[in-house]
């Protein structure tokens, strides 16, 4: 396989603008939290820049994608979405 996975693009995080490399997969996820909580990824990556315990950015957004879809897969967040209890 020739080239890399890692997909980068620009956001402003404060009014400052940053880029980040992150695999497609994860910003496929990190675009449906935002479709999700009616959000930009501006605001998504400022939110999680300020909360974040991670070294880098980078790793504090795909920590954040990975904590948001294992809330989700909890057997609450299972049963709301439509899937009834896990056997």
């Amino acid at each position: 396989m020739t080239g890399s996975s890692l997909v980068s693009r620009n956001i402003t995080l404060n009014g400052h603008r940053t880029s980040l490399r992150l695999e497609r997969a994860i910003w496929e996820a990190v675009e449906e939290i935002c479709t999700r909580e009616a959000t930009t990824v501006h605001e998504l990556c400022t939110r999680i820049d300020g909360t974040r315990t991670e070294r880098t950015l980078t790793a504090g957004v795909r920590v954040f994608v990975l904590q948001y879809f294992r809330a989700a897969a909890t057997e609450q967040g299972h049963a709301a979405a439509g899937h009834g209890l896990r056997r």
